[in-house]
Formats: structure tokens, sequence, C-alpha cells
């Protein structure tokens, strides 16, 4: 040991006077060939090791090495680095050498190994990275994960993905589906039902879907709308609240009704030379170009003068004719039904509705304090060109106020969980972005991500716009009474809401296939539509080719006598329907007794017996290709493997379930020495295991082949497990153990560093062997 040591000393003092030698000269010359050598003898010795990275090469090239004495363990001792004598003393423990590259002229370079003087900067630094890396592991994801990865490691990243992305998903179906009940259905039916359905008098049956003339639109608000407005009365005769309707005994009308209507002006439209003595007036369809803007009537009062569709603050509506402003002559109703229905008498009397007139609008509001919902009504009735008129109806129940009940608290803190979602995956796809820049965007999942990250942050502002603006709206509306509550934005607002949610869900829900994909089977449907995808092209194209021909056939033939076929939308949709079969012959064949038959006969044979065929055969084709390749294919681990395996380790080490051999064992003491390989599956089988887990160690330890497995076959299975167990514990032994005075403490850097590298990779990183002579020793 005395003759180690001073071998030791010479050859740091040679060193130290070479340094020294280099520091004058004001050069660099090459290391020595001690860490170079040294380093490749220790590699020799340790099969296991594995060199650092270029960065420590190209840090050995950059200059001299120096020896760094430092103080280690001990409080009371100071970390100090120097160029003296490098052997420790009797009570020097603590104290190591370590290499530090020196700089230009001899001066020490500060790198990631050199210990500064104050031990606290180093802590502070170290837990901030840490701190970052940890930070930065939560958008882990597998498009960040590094090519070289195993392919457990990213199923494992694959997996913590999907956990988050179904806890995201549960949050949001919560979301939805906590926002609509039943409640909206039922309340919706005995709305329409009271004004839609009820008849106009005793004496007719028509209502208000079946309307026809403006008689009988007349006929309508003075009886079915101001009996299922004014609710004054109880059955018994019985007076109800004051200047207070409950519809239904349930519903508080709020504020009062409103009534409007747009005119087209006199002469829109041009009348022919040879006709102009018979026909004196003429009103065109329905344009805000035409519409009529003068006074009319008795030119006083908002009913018989126009208003823009700013002072009314109203919006566009989109009727069966045409799309309407938010403008026109309007009349407020009355809180009570005497008043309105005077209000009604003198509209009809002085030819309030008129040849100009294209729509009428009745609009309300009612509340439900029961189930805390409003429910907005929209009843229109358009006066087309042709004459009549056409009725349709909007009833949009809602949710306005907020935060009463316990589960509106639950479904608050649902919303927040939502938001911090939406955060998190706009930060996770911005990373994505970073580092995979365009290429990023040519996977069409990548972008369905973009687009759901879109679609919930525009379901978030407008939830944030309703619910400041239904505040601001019910103050007022508890200011003045007697004032048409104006819904409509919040109805419009609450509509765009609804499909915007219910297009997220959808995508969220069809964002499970990318998931799906990594089983082996599911990711067969996906494979057949990229396979298929030009064939499908060039059928479609046929398809659509021939679909249309016949679209425009039907629309030009059967328009002026088929609902269904009325427009060139509504032969396509019907047309589709055929191929569903659902159709009615007998319109066809009366609307034209010859081509009617022609069209049906022809489209259902090409369509349904021939183009249809092809295409499910086109499928059935690439599916076969398919399902042929992947069972060529080498079989990888998949996702739900990696589930089984977790759960089968989880079992085992709770003792409530037993390995494969030890039940073969078990099996064998029981067959009394031999075991058949159908006795072992049925065994086997009754335990849980899978067919290919008992074939793959049946045929592994069946050397003789007799389908047998003998109590030396057995022994020899009993003792690869040992062995393996064995190799186990010595890996690990080889684990990095509490700092002694053997071994050199890494930086604080280093062991973060290799936080992130697989165990095995740090093993040998961390230059132990299983002798337990690190790197550093090694090289003393």
């Amino acid at each position: 040991m005395a003759g180690s040591g001073g071998c030791r000393r010479g050859r740091e003092q040679l060193e130290l006077e070479r340094l020294g030698e280099a520091a004058r000269a004001g050069s660099c010359p090459p290391s020595p060939p001690l860490s170079a050598c040294s380093r490749q003898a220790w590699s020799r010795d340790n099969p296991g090791f594995e060199p650092e990275e270029e960065g420590a090469a190209a840090a050995a090239a950059a200059g001299p090495v120096l020896e760094m004495d430092v103080e280690w363990g001990s409080p009371a001792a100071g970390t100090s680095s120097s160029l003296g004598s490098g052997a420790a003393g009797p009570g020097g423990g603590g104290r190591r050498q370590r290499r530090v590259p020196a700089g230009r002229g001899g001066t020490e370079v500060p790198g990631r190994h050199q210990v500064p003087p104050d031990g606290a900067a180093p802590h502070r630094a170290a837990w901030a990275k840490r701190l970052a890396r940890r930070l930065r592991g939560l958008w882990g994801t597998r498009l960040m994960e590094e090519s070289n990865t195993s392919r457990e490691r990213y199923l494992k990243s694959v997996l913590r993905e999907l956990v988050t992305y179904m806890v995201f998903l549960v949050v949001l179906c919560v979301l939805t589906y906590g926002t609509v009940s039943s409640s909206m259905y039922y309340y919706t039916r005995v709305l329409s039902q009271l004004f839609l359905e009820t008849p106009v008098s005793k004496m007719e049956k028509t209502d208000f879907k079946t309307l026809s003339t403006m008689d009988d639109f007349w006929k309508f608000t003075e009886g079915p709308l101001l009996d299922g407005l004014y609710w004054e009365m109880w059955y018994n005769n019985k007076t109800m609240a004051e200047n207070k309707s409950f519809i239904y005994y349930e519903n508080l009308l709020l504020g009062v009704p409103r009534i409007r209507q747009l005119k087209v002006r006199n002469g829109s439209c041009s009348i022919p030379e040879d006709l102009k003595d018979e026909i004196k007036d003429c009103y065109d369809v329905y344009s805000v170009a035409d519409e009529d803007t003068a006074p009319f009537g008795l030119r006083n009062g908002t009913a018989w003068t126009y208003t823009n569709e700013k002072d009314l603050n109203g919006s566009s509506h989109w009727g069966l004719i045409a799309t309407y402003s938010g403008a026109g002559y309007y009349q407020d109703l009355s809180r009570n039904r005497e008043m309105t229905a005077v209000q009604i008498a003198s509209l009809k009397k002085n030819l309030w509705l008129d040849r100009g007139t294209r729509a009428a609008f009745i609009d309300f509001s009612v509340y439900n304090a029961n189930i805390n919902l409003f429910c907005i009504v929209r009843l229109l009735v358009e006066f087309p060109a042709t004459g009549g008129l056409v009725t349709s109806w909007q009833f949009q129940p809602v949710r306005l106020i907020h935060y009463i009940s316990t589960f509106d608290f639950f479904l608050a803190a649902c919303e927040m969980a939502f938001c911090l979602f939406v955060l998190y995956y706009m930060v996770e796809e911005i990373l994505e972005i970073r580092i995979h820049r365009l290429h990023y965007f040519r996977s069409l999942w990548n972008c369905l991500d973009i687009l759901i990250i879109v679609l919930s942050v525009a379901a978030i502002g407008i939830s944030i716009y309703r619910t400041s603006t239904v505040d601001t709206l019910l103050k007022k509306l508890l200011e003045d009474q007697n004032s048409f509550p104006n819904f409509e934005p919040l109805a419009y607002w609450q509509m765009q809401f609804n499909n915007i949610a219910a297009v997220t869900v959808f995508f969220v829900w069809i964002k499970l296939f990318k998931f799906v994909n990594f089983n082996r089977t599911m990711s067969q449907l996906s494979t057949t539509m990229s396979r298929c995808v030009k064939d499908v092209v060039g059928f479609a194209i046929m398809f659509f080719v021939i679909f249309l021909a016949y679209a425009q056939l039907a629309y030009l033939v059967f328009g002026t006598q088929i609902d269904d076929f009325s427009t060139f939308q509504d032969c396509i949709f019907t047309q589709f329907r055929i191929i569903l079969g659902d159709f009615n012959f007998t319109e066809v064949e009366e609307a034209n007794r010859i081509l009617g038959p022609i069209y049906f006969t022809t489209f259902v044979f090409f369509m349904f017996f021939i183009l249809l065929n092809m295409f499910l055969a086109i499928i059935n084709d690439t599916y076969s290709e398919v399902k042929s390749d992947m069972a060529q294919q080498k079989a990888e681990m998949e996702l739900s493997d990696l589930i089984r395996k977790g759960y089968n380790k989880a079992m085992i080490k709770l003792k409530l379930k037993k390995t494969a051999v030890d039940d073969i064992s078990e099996s064998l003491r029981q067959g009394g020495g031999k075991l058949n390989f159908d006795e072992l599956r049925q065994d086997l089988k009754g335990k849980g295991h899978t067919d290919a887990e008992i074939e793959a160690i049946f045929t592994k330890y069946d050397q003789d082949g007799d389908q047998e497995l003998t109590e030396h076959e057995h022994q020899q299975m009993r003792d690869d497990l040992e062995k393996e167990r064995e190799d186990l514990d010595l890996d690990r032994s080889s684990l990095p153990r509490p700092l002694s005075s053997r071994s050199f403490p890494r930086s604080l850097d280093d062991s973060e560093e290799d936080e992130d590298e697989d165990s095995g990779h740090s093993s040998r990183r961390r230059g132990s062997s299983s002798s337990g002579v690190s790197y550093e020793e090694f090289q003393v």
C-alpha cells in the first residue's frame, strides 16, 4: 500500500509539473494518455460500461486536466481546490480527487463538475432544475419522445397520455350532459302543445301549424295566443296574482310579449307592359334591399313606424323562405289579457298586415323556477309572394342562472377543471409544434387536436359572454317589468354554444381511435381506410356523377309536384333515403306516369345493386390484404400487453395470483411427475393464463417433444427461474449506494441528468460495476 501511495503521488506530481509548464507557455498541450488509456483499460475490465457522451470527449480534448481535491461530507470542512498533493490523510476519508479541465493559460474553466465555494447555491440551482424538469415532464407525450426510446417506455408514455385524456373526456361529458336534462324536452313539449296544437276556435280544427290565410292568423292571435299567454284564473275561477301570468300555473311570463312584422315596398318588382292596366301594385319576394321603411296606417307609434335593427337590438332570422333582418314594425303587448286584446283588435282593424307583409314574429319568454329554466319562444308566420302563409317556430330552453344547487357548484368545479385541461393541451401542442415544426401538421390527429382546442376556447368564450349578459338583462327586466325582455341574442348564443359543445364532444370521442390504434386488432380499421383511400376516391367520383345526374332529373320532373323534390337539396336527401329503403313510389308515379317508374327502377338498379356493392367489394378486398399482412408481421408489445403486465405484477405482489411456473409446479405435483400439454392447458386456462403463454412455456421446456413435461424438464424450468432471480438481485446490488469513503460523489447536475435515462444506462453511466469499483477509483 505504501508503494501504491508513492506511485500515486509521483504520477500526480508529474501531471502538476506538466500543467505548470503548459500554463507558463500559455498553450494547452493535449491531455496526457492517463485519462484515455485508463478509461479504455477500465472499459475492457468492465464490459457493461458505456463511455460518456461526446461532450465529455470534447472537454478532454479542449485542454489539460486538473486534479481537483474536494472536501466532501464533513460539515466543518469547506470545499477547496488545490494543486498540491492528492494523497488523503488518515482522517481524510471525505476528501476526493476529481479531474477538471483547465482553460487557456492555465486558468480553470467553470464547468458543470466544478463545486462552488457556497454549498447552498448548487442546491438551489438543482432544486430549480428539478422543478423545471418535473413541469416539463407533464407534457412528455409520445410526439416528444426520442426516436430510440424502447417500446415499453414509449407505451408507458402513451398510457399516461391516454389516462390524462380519459379524465379530460369524463370532465367534458359531465359538463355537456350536466347542462342538459329530460326536463328540457318536457318543457318544450308542453309549451309547443299549448301554442301550436290548440285549435283557433271550438268550431274549427285549424291550429298554428295549419294556418293558411291572414284571417287565420288573426284568429290565432285572438284565441290560442291570448289563452296561452294569460293564465289569470284557476280552474275553480279563483283569481291568481295580479299583473302576473303563470302559464300552466308554473311558468312566469317575463315582461310583455312582442309582435313584429317586416314588409316590402310597392313597386319592388316589374310588371309586364301588357298587364300594367290590369295590375297596379307589385310586391317582390323579401330582401333587405326591398324592405319597406316608410310609415303607414295610423303613422304613429312603433306599430306603424319603422325601427331599425340596431335600435331594436335584434338579429337576423333564417326562416323557411328567406332570411329576415331584426328590424321592422313592432307592437309591445300588455301584462293583462284585456289590454292585449284591445291592442290586437286595433291592429286588425287598421289593416296592420297587408299585401306588402312578408313575415310576422311573435316573441315572448317564460321562466320556470322549479327546474331553473328559461324558455325563449318565437313563432314565425311567413307570407310568400305566392299568397298564403307558412308557419315555423322555435322553443329554446336555456339555463341562464347558474350556481344555485349543489350540483351546479360541482359543475362549476368541472368547468374550472375543463379550463385547466384546455390550457394544458394548448401548452402541449405549442411544445410539439416548436419541436416538430411543419411536420406536426402532416398528422391528421394533430390537426384534430388543434380543432378541439379551438372549439373548446370558443365554447369558453361564449359561456363567459352569456353569463355576463344575462345578469345585465335580468337587472334591467326587474327595473321595468312592462318592457319586452329581449332574450333573442342569448337564445342565439345558446344555440351556438350547444352546437359547438356537441361537435367538440363528437371529435373528442373520435380521438379515442388515436389510442385504440395501438391494439393490433383495432388498428386494422385505420390501416384499411388509409390503404383504400385512392380506390374510394375514384369510386366516389363515379358515384356522385351518376347520383347528381339522377338528382337533377328528379328535380326537373317532380319538383313542381312532390314536396320531397321541391328543391335540389331535397332531391339529394330524398335519393339517399331511397338507397336506405325509405321512399314513396306512389307519389313518384302520380307525378309522371312514364318517367316516374323509369327513374325509380334505373336509380335503384345502378345505385343499390351495382355501385353500392362495388364500394363494399373495395372495402372487403382491402381488409383481407391488411389482415394477411398483419398476420405476417412480427408481434410487438401492445398497450393492452403493458396494462396486463402491470396488472399481473400487482396481483403477484399482493399474492392474489401465482406465476405460470408456480401453477405448472402445482399441476406437476398433482400429476405425479408428468404433465401433458392438454392437461396443462386445461389447468392453466382455468387459472386465468392465455393460450400464448401456456404454449410458449411448454414449447421452451419440452425438449424431447413428447408433449409431456417431465420432472427433469420441470426442474430445468425452476433452475432458469432461480437464475433470473439471482440476476435481478445482482442488478439491484449494482445500483448506486449511499456515499462512502470509497467513491467520489457525483455532482447534482450529473444525478439529475441520469434520472431521465434508462435504469441500465444510468447504472453504467455512474461507472459502477459488480465489484463495486467506481470509474474514478480505477482511474486513480
